[in-house]
């Protein structure tokens, strides 16, 4: 199983954000159950950026669970996302994307077809779906 394509493995439908959305998006984003920890940035319905839980978090510092913190109207996606991030395509297999995912740089892993963002997976995914294997 670990050769069928990760079209099968990942999470189609993607939650993400736009660069211009502010950060109190984002934090009702991560504030939802069963959330992957990393957003995907969309512009022109391409993949442009991520946005990490830890990248939001080094942002926020200090700010608290309230809505009305001004940081969150403040930054935007765009001032926090990591731009060109590391993806792969349709093409991919599970074993391609446990490959990548097991060298540690990354938690998840945007999946593109056609230049267009049409799902994600994570690590935590690529586990449970060896688990299940066994």
């Amino acid at each position: 199983m670990k050769n069928h394509l990760i079209s099968t493995l990942m999470t189609k439908n993607v939650v993400y954000v736009s660069p211009e959305q502010n950060l109190i998006d984002v934090k009702h984003i991560y504030e939802k159950k069963d959330f992957h920890h990393h957003i995907p940035v969309v512009e022109n319905n391409k993949l442009i950026g991520m946005v990490s839980l830890i990248d939001f978090m080094y942002h926020i510092s200090g700010a608290g669970i309230n809505d009305d913190d001004k940081i969150y109207k403040q930054l935007q996606v765009k001032d926090i996302m990591t731009p060109k991030p590391f993806y792969l395509t349709t093409k991919a297999t599970i074993e391609d994307a446990a490959k990548v995912l097991a060298q540690g740089n990354y938690r998840a892993i945007p999946i593109i077809e056609n230049d267009l963002l049409v799902g994600i997976v994570s690590t935590a995914d690529i586990i449970k779906h060896f688990l299940n294997e066994s």
